[in-house]
């Protein structure tokens, strides 16, 4: 497959694929096909339908879906378990309690959304969302009003501090491309994420979770109970606190180690940076958290070993259906991009014409809805217009702005081929059509504030 290229033509690639996409929301939405195989049947087709050669073609539809697990499936399944534990353990109640007292019923949404973007910033979206997930739907059962008003505006803080800002995958790659300053997209892209936030998704999200009432998912509630004969009382929230910072610090140390290998201050290689990298891990790092609070909520408080690995095996059933399907989204996405759609439409692209950021927004966004992976998009993206972004001799804040404009375009209207589509569906209990409604637009929203706000930045940086 690295060397085959497509015999179609752009336009026919591009009409397969948007006729992919209209057969997967016919199969789902209008005739109830399971979307795990609505997904399967679909990227089969696709591929054969855009003459990836036969015999790769499984070889293709396996290495999505596998590679897509490797990254969702330990975090989502490590989230899991955490969230079971601080659910039966009373550690989420306590939390929520404090963040209520603190900031009243009416504002909950708003300190979810707070912490969110705090939490967020070391940790990558998938596995800060699931860690989050249970203070979201313990405060969502004591506060009311549905699980939307509360999850939305804490699932939207961390998807746009993970789209913003480096230490994230997209904005170090869009960084690195367009040969940006680090330190200077962390200090503008903070500038530009918080407001970003609250007018291009708190607002909306709160709007719509007062609209569409779902009831809190019972996917970390299922299975035994801590028993409250012999449970100590409820954890302090300094001690929920603690667990939530031990991910963040020992992904942080990651992060730190390996920023001061690539600029020479510390010898990578040495065994002491290895170690320290392989334990900041976000896997390791999330593993490690699940034993603390195995012995800090479970043991440590008088359950018997055999009570909390019940509880943790039960953790795991409730979210097969996230992992799997969120796995075939990562395979049909594997498909667009293995059968040349996104080169296709890059090339296509590339010669717009317009001005710099205009440019690499739109050439951002749509690679974003073509392809449904984000980092993927940044990267072609980044790739395919780095020579003219240098070539344009911006100035440092100009540079940002358009690191960011790329960013942004990269967050714009997840649907169907996007992996993240399913898993907030899934965990939030959405149906496809309301998935639309809310994540969808959303995304949309944080992409077109987040680019208006690059604008002003560039404007700002011409006057520099």
């Amino acid at each position: 497959m690295e060397n085959w290229v497509s015999p179609l033509s752009t336009g026919v690639l591009l009409g397969i694929a948007a006729g992919a996409i209209a057969a997967l929301l016919v199969a789902i939405i209008r005739f109830k096909v399971h979307p795990l195989l609505a997904l399967i049947i679909v990227s089969a087709g696709t591929a054969f339908a855009t003459q990836i050669p036969a015999g790769e073609v499984l070889d293709v539809l396996v290495d999505g879906f596998g590679s897509t697990l490797g990254e969702v499936a330990l975090l989502v399944g490590l989230g899991a378990m955490f969230g079971r534990l601080a659910e039966t353990s009373g550690a989420a109640r306590a939390l929520s309690d404090a963040l209520v007292t603190r900031f009243t019923d009416r504002r909950a949404p708003l300190a979810l959304g707070v912490v969110s973007l705090l939490f967020g910033f070391p940790i990558f979206f998938d596995a800060a969302f699931m860690v989050m997930l249970p203070i979201i739907f313990t405060i969502a059962r004591r506060v009311g009003g549905g699980v939307l008003i509360h999850a939305l505006p804490a699932a939207a803080a961390l998807s746009t501090v993970h789209v913003f800002l480096p230490p994230h995958p997209g904005a170090v790659a869009a960084t690195v491309l367009l040969g940006a300053d680090v330190g200077l997209v962390i200090l503008i892209g903070v500038v530009v994420a918080v407001p970003t936030w609250y007018l291009g998704a708190y607002l909306y999200s709160v709007w719509i979770g007062r609209r569409i009432v779902l009831p809190v998912p019972d996917l970390l509630t299922g299975g035994p109970m801590i028993d409250d004969d012999t449970a100590a009382p409820p954890p302090r929230p300094g001690t929920v606190v603690a667990l939530l910072l031990l991910p963040l610090v020992l992904i942080f140390a990651n992060t730190t180690v390996a920023t001061l290998g690539k600029t020479g201050a510390i010898d990578h290689a040495a065994a002491w940076a290895e170690i320290m990298m392989f334990i900041g891990s976000t896997p390791i790092a999330l593993l490690i958290t699940v034993l603390v609070a195995s012995r800090v909520l479970g043991t440590g408080r008088g359950q018997p070993a055999a009570v909390v690995e019940d509880l943790l095996d039960n953790a795991l059933k409730p979210i097969a259906s996230v992992v799997f399907i969120t796995g075939a989204g990562g395979m049909f996405g594997a498909v667009l991009i293995a059968s040349g759609i996104g080169d296709a439409l890059a090339g296509t692209l590339g010669a717009t014409g317009l001005p710099v950021i205009v440019s690499v927004f739109v050439v951002s966004a749509i690679l974003r809805i073509a392809l449904g992976t984000a980092t993927v998009t940044i990267t072609t993206a980044a790739g395919l217009l780095g020579a003219s972004v240098v070539a344009a001799g911006l100035g440092p804040v100009q540079t940002v702005a358009v690191v960011l404009a790329l960013a942004a375009g990269s967050s714009i209207f997840p649907h169907v081929n996007d992996a993240s589509f399913w898993m907030i569906g899934r965990l939030l209990g959405m149906d496809v059509p309301t998935t639309f409604r809310t994540w969808s637009v959303i995304k949309t929203l944080i992409s077109l504030v987040g680019f208006a706000l690059s604008c002003v930045v560039f404007a700002l940086g011409a006057l520099t």
